[in-house]
């Protein structure tokens, strides 16, 4: 059996978003939110720092601006696509178009990854910040609350991974008030989180006017630190950062999971997708340069750097609305993961490939309900019990490769179906080799994705010799789990297989 077969058809495609039975209610900022909502979360929160203490020093400024460079060309990747193909489903939708639906479910795996992973990281940190808030109003949580269940050895993970009488309680609870405020319908879960966008962004741009001012220039020099290692500090070291960083860019592909309630998806889809970006990078930035300016680098390597720093600052006004931005921002992005996970699965479980309760609509909300808290209780199951640190880079590596897919795609609806109107297009056209068109931007995209990639990777197997096998061996079950879910439950239920198998 080719590894390219039973592709769906465009025309699938279009009858399908003509009939999904989901309330077309967004536009194009309200879009521009779930983008930001999605992004500007857990990496300026907790992952700059980091990345400025471990690989980049000062210069991870830099990373942010090499990560954001790398998105942009993804975005205007999903711009195109999302212009053409506006349905639900975000890159599982536009693979099995080009690619087939083998990969389109390698590619619904890899966004599980990135989505229902990520928002159990969001989780977590927002159980951390809320109890470390409560704190600055003396009231004390347990530690045992808000930690989970499997943590590391204190000798570090290379050690093992002990089991321990606590439980992450409030980041569970988090995950069922947001899965729960999805039941009652998208353009209500939105306005909640504008809102929410609004207050977070605010007190961030008001640490960084503030913080502007008491940079230190003696902590921006040398502003790459000299190399320690192959991938610790100098050039390298910045392109380590950016691959790490790049997970907290992720937001901005949750634009287009939402293109079957948008209003008009042709043209705010794009928007959207390439909105939300920009203002998240512009944010990024700002903050980082703050950031590394007011406290030395290697005193980042920290769960909250924005709560450090602040104390550099030392105004006690701006540490607390700092912790609650990072609680309010926390919960947004908590929001918007959930929401495009239960979008991937409802269009996954419409082909055949998931089990039919994660596409059933609630007959008054018309929400996925049952799909929703479904991932709902499984998320929040996990994030009470399972420790997050160590999947961070298998995320970044499912990103990558499916942002890769996406530019990929892109080339091969361009040569497949050259005359099909696309009412956005990547800009600065591109060129042919023996009658293939290949694209400037789709293929910087990729190459830019295998950038990202490659670090992950060099680490995770340098990570064998220092007897450290969890991050292979978590890459290897979940390939595991992915690959007998297709065989033994997906191929045999999908709707596309059965339909070739009657019309043969």
């Amino acid at each position: 059996m080719s590894l390219f077969s039973k592709r769906k058809s465009l025309e699938q495609i279009t009858q399908e978003a003509n009939s999904h039975g989901l309330k077309r209610c967004l536009g194009p900022w309200q879009l521009t939110t779930i983008g930001v909502g999605a992004t500007i979360g857990a990496g300026i929160f907790v992952m700059t720092g980091t990345a400025a203490a471990n690989y980049a020093g000062p210069a991870v400024v830099l990373s942010f601006i090499v990560a954001a460079i790398a998105c942009l060309f993804t975005a205007f990747s999903y711009g195109e696509l999302s212009s053409t193909i506006p349905v639900a489903g975000s890159a599982y939708s536009y693979a099995y178009t080009s690619l087939g639906e083998k990969f389109a479910w390698a590619v619904g795996w890899l966004l599980l990854l990135e989505y229902g992973v990520t928002a159990i990281s969001v989780a977590s940190g927002f159980s951390s910040y809320s109890a470390s808030l409560l704190q600055n109003f003396h009231i004390e949580i347990p530690s045992f609350l808000y930690h989970p269940m499997f943590q590391p050895s204190p000798e570090g993970y290379s050690k093992g991974i002990i089991i321990t009488k606590s439980i992450d309680l409030i980041g569970a609870i988090s995950v069922l008030i947001g899965s729960v405020a999805l039941l009652f319908g998208v353009s209500e879960s939105t306005t909640i989180n504008a809102i929410i966008i609004t207050l977070k962004v605010s007190i961030l741009i008001l640490f960084i006017v503030i913080g502007f001012f008491y940079i230190n220039p003696a902590n921006l020099t040398p502003f790459i630190p000299e190399s320690t290692g192959t991938m610790n500090f100098g050039v390298t070291g910045i392109f380590r950062a950016a691959s790490t960083i790049f997970f907290a860019y992720i937001g901005f592909e949750a634009v287009s999971t939402a293109a079957s309630e948008a209003k008009n998806p042709q043209k705010d889809i794009p928007f959207g997708i390439i909105a939300s970006l920009v203002i998240s990078t512009l944010i990024y930035i700002g903050v980082a340069l703050v950031l590394v300016g007011v406290v030395p680098y290697k005193q980042l390597n920290v769960s909250d750097p924005l709560a450090v720093a602040t104390n550099f600052i030392n105004i006690p006004f701006l540490t607390w609305t700092l912790k609650i931005s990072a609680v309010i921002g926390l919960c947004s992005v908590m929001l918007v993961l959930l929401y495009g996970q239960t979008r991937i699965f409802f269009i996954m479980a419409k082909d055949g490939l998931l089990p039919p309760a994660f596409c059933n609509l609630h007959p008054r909300y018309k929400t996925p309900w049952l799909g929703t808290l479904i991932l709902g209780i499984c998320v929040s199951i996990a994030t009470a019990i399972l420790p997050i640190d160590i999947v961070s880079d298998l995320v970044s590596l499912g990103t990558s490769t499916a942002f890769g897919i996406v530019c990929f795609t892109v080339i091969w609806q361009r040569n497949a179906h050259p005359d099909l109107p696309r009412p956005f297009k990547v800009p600065f056209g591109g060129f042919k080799i023996k009658g293939v068109w290949i694209g400037y931007i789709p293929l910087l995209g990729i190459i830019c994705c295998m950038a990202m990639i490659v670090p992950l990777l060099f680490d995770m197997v340098a990570s064998i010799f220092h007897h450290n096998p969890i991050p292979i061996i978590l890459l290897i079950i979940y390939a595991l789990v992915g690959f007998f879910g297709y065989y033994c439950y997906g191929r045999k239920h999908s709707l596309l297989n059965q339909t070739s198998e009657k019309s043969e």
